[in-house]
């Protein structure tokens, strides 16, 4: 029996139980990076399934080992998620879910919970057939959903743990995707000056202040920059608030929020830059734009603080980890799989990003489900993920040396 014939019986073997866990998981509820007890199941998880540590990070991340070799993996899932909204728009419990035609569907099942069981198992199948000589392989369940790459920020930089290769486990449909666009959140204040309302001549109202820069913000995205794999650059006003003594009154502040996605060849300071040329000229002293920090405190009550600023990375399709990648998926599904890119962002802006970590992407599901009421993934990807990494680590010595 080859190797992948024999991890196709251990994996099918687990299939009742992978799946058992997948609904475990998404039935616990873990928005606003309350993350706490999902991680308890999944330790509860990898205790069962022989894992050498298991533990919280001070985040409050939950983190599983195996193997003591010289080289590290981290198996990266985030398994917080965003809210469910509107519970009327909903056909099912978000929770509870449903399963129809293979695909269950319920909150966090495409973004990011679907890759968990397959990790945890695989890294389990991966030890007891001896795949794991020289590595130290962790899972990483962290929170991820308010703010890209701050777990693994603190798993590195607090925990002191750095990988030489990582594995983000996000929705890829199955094949192995090797970077995606950066970002970075910005806000523009504008100051004004209150007046009542009757009178409001006297005042300057903050939101008109604004309308030029909003307008601006609409028409600049042809204007950004392009790149043959990343694609082109993105620009929103993504949120507004004012502030005005009442309903009653010239409001004399206004912000708005901006999400700039920016593809090689951009930076934070030109993304700053083209947003403050569109302020009215002679009107500078009245604006202010920055980029946002992120300072909330964990569920732990642990503070990381950063700049919300998260690079673009790519690694080429020849890169060994993406080229162990391909073999890995392709051997144990059985046909050619491709690379790609994601259209959204992921921890990889601080694996390769910010520390420069050879990472690659690899998930079952689709991305464009996430953060809507049909948010989905194939039962069979969640068990076949499993094949994958309990593969990776074979096929990465191999490639990688």
């Amino acid at each position: 029996m080859t190797i992948i014939e024999e991890v196709r019986e251990r994996v099918e073997a687990s299939r009742d139980d992978i799946i058992q866990f997948m609904r475990d998981i998404v039935a616990i509820p873990s928005y606003d990076s309350q993350i706490g007890e999902v991680g308890e199941r999944i330790a509860q998880e990898m205790r069962k399934l022989g894992f050498e540590e298991v533990r919280f990070d001070v985040q409050g991340n939950i983190l599983g080992r195996i193997g003591n070799g010289p080289k590290k993996i981290v198996y990266d899932s985030h398994i917080d998620t965003v809210g469910v909204g509107d519970p009327e728009a909903w056909e099912w419990d978000p929770f509870i879910g449903k399963v129809e035609n293979g695909i269950l569907y319920a909150r966090g099942a495409c973004d990011e919970k679907g890759s968990t069981p397959g990790m945890v198992y695989g890294l389990a199948i991966a030890r007891d057939l001896g795949l794991l000589d020289g590595w130290t392989v962790y899972y990483f369940g962290n929170m991820e959903e308010w703010c890209d790459g701050i777990a693994p920020n603190v798993l590195v930089e607090v925990e002191g743990i750095r990988p030489d290769f990582v594995v983000i486990g996000e929705p890829t449909k199955m094949q192995i995707y090797r970077g995606h666009k950066g970002r970075v959140e910005m806000q523009v204040v504008a100051k004004g000056r209150s007046a009542h309302a009757a009178s409001n001549e006297l005042g300057d109202n903050a939101i008109y202040k604004m309308l030029p820069v909003i307008a601006g913000i609409r028409d600049l995205e042809p204007q950004l920059g392009d790149d043959p794999f990343l694609g082109h650059g993105k620009i929103t006003v993504s949120d507004m608030r004012v502030k005005t003594p009442s309903i009653n009154a010239v409001p004399d502040e206004a912000t708005i929020f901006i999400d700039r996605r920016m593809t090689f060849g951009e930076d934070k300071d030109e993304a700053v830059a083209q947003v403050a040329a569109l302020i009215p000229e002679g009107q500078e002293k009245d604006f202010e734009v920055s980029i946002l920090q992120y300072r909330d405190k964990s569920y732990t009550g642990f503070v990381f603080e950063v700049e919300k600023y998260f690079p673009a990375w790519a690694l080429p399709e020849d890169a060994p980890i993406v080229q162990a990648g391909v073999a890995a998926a392709s051997a144990y599904l059985g046909r050619p799989v491709p690379t790609g890119k994601w259209n959204f962002s992921t921890n990889g802006i601080y694996w390769m990003g910010k520390a420069g970590i050879p990472s690659i992407g690899f998930g079952p599901g689709d991305e464009i489900y996430a953060h809507t009421v049909l948010d989905q993934v194939p039962l069979n990807e969640v068990v076949d993920a499993a094949g994958f990494y309990a593969l990776f680590p074979h096929y990465l010595k191999q490639s990688a040396g």
